[in-house]
């Protein structure tokens, strides 16, 4: 019996080791657990107030340079954003142009973009600052607001212009056009540059041909006959170059009497099935087709209201028999 006593104290005091030893463990590891909780927490919370925080939108700004045959400049600009995964275009917005001399913006105006995003602003042959190596620098600015943030872009072109020379031998029409670098201050033709002509249309221009200059920066396009103009006859012939790496964008046009004359006079169309005058028999074979078709409706109706009246009804304080 006493032999049973000591194992049983032995045993306890064995079981008293042990959970001694797990209360240090316990103890030495419960503060790191803690503040790792904590630490957690904060990283969640600082996560969920990031995204409520609204993100402002990231627009775009495309700045084109076209130099006119009057040695002026158009600045196009076409403002938009992604939003969503679509494009949006950004109406009725302020765009700031400035010219970039060595380390100065000047600024020379502003535009308030259309409904497409888009504007032009014309910066005039007296107010181009030319650097040293003959080129100009444009820069665009939307300054942002609450909604979107601040955005530019930028433009370089070297000074050139686009000369148009309508010729006409006997019954043929052509049109010569050359391209002249005055970047450097004296006139040089320009080689191997592909210039459009086109022909001005009510929305959009129509396209020609092209031609390559030659090692004079000339070239040649004969315009064919029988081209519609205005109500004398008169077409408008453009040469253009898009987006030139040296120049940018270079156009020119011209008017001449080479059209077929297009009367812009409203007059009555005759009564046709491609007109908004069709035919009288079409008319009156209209009215009878709609007046069949809805004198049958009428005539349901008006039979259904019948049958509704002529339907028996039960007296009000019937009599038991």
């Amino acid at each position: 019996m006493k032999k049973y006593s000591n194992n049983q104290a032995l045993i306890k005091g064995c079981r008293q080791l042990l959970v001694c030893a797990a209360l240090s463990v316990l103890i030495n590891f419960l503060p790191s657990h803690v503040f790792a909780q904590a630490d957690s927490a904060k990283t969640t919370a600082d996560t969920t107030v990031a995204a409520t925080e609204p993100s402002l939108l990231s627009p775009s700004l495309e700045l084109l340079s076209i130099q006119k045959a009057d040695s002026s400049v158009d600045l196009k600009v076409a403002l938009k954003t992604k939003f969503k995964g679509s494009t949006i275009k950004l109406p009725l917005l302020k765009v700031t142009f400035y010219q970039v001399a060595d380390t100065v913006n000047k600024e020379m105006g502003f535009i308030i973009t259309d409904l497409n995003g888009k504007g032009v602003f014309n910066c005039k042959a007296n107010q181009l600052l030319v650097d040293k190596d003959g080129k100009v620098h444009f820069k665009a600015m939307f300054a942002g607001n609450k909604s979107m943030e601040a955005t530019d872009g930028e433009v370089t072109a070297k000074r050139a212009r686009i000369d148009i020379t309508p010729i006409k031998e006997d019954s043929v029409t052509s049109v010569k056009v050359k391209l002249i670098d005055v970047g450097t201050g004296k006139e040089a033709g320009v080689s191997n540059i592909v210039v459009g002509i086109f022909v001005k249309r009510q929305f959009f221009p129509m396209k020609l041909g092209e031609v390559t200059t030659d090692t004079t920066g000339e070239g040649t396009l004969e315009i064919p006959k029988g081209l519609p103009g205005d109500a004398n006859g008169n077409i408008t012939l453009i040469a253009k170059i898009d987006e030139n790496e040296t120049y940018g964008g270079l156009e020119s046009s011209t008017s001449q009497n080479w059209g077929v004359a297009v009367s812009d006079a409203n007059s009555v169309m005759p009564r046709a099935l491609w007109s908004s005058h069709p035919p009288v028999w079409m008319v009156i074979t209209f009215v009878i087709l709609v007046a069949t078709v809805w004198g049958h409706y009428f005539v349901i109706v008006f039979e259904l209201l019948r049958l509704r009246k002529e339907e028996p009804h039960e007296p009000n304080n019937p009599i038991n028999v």
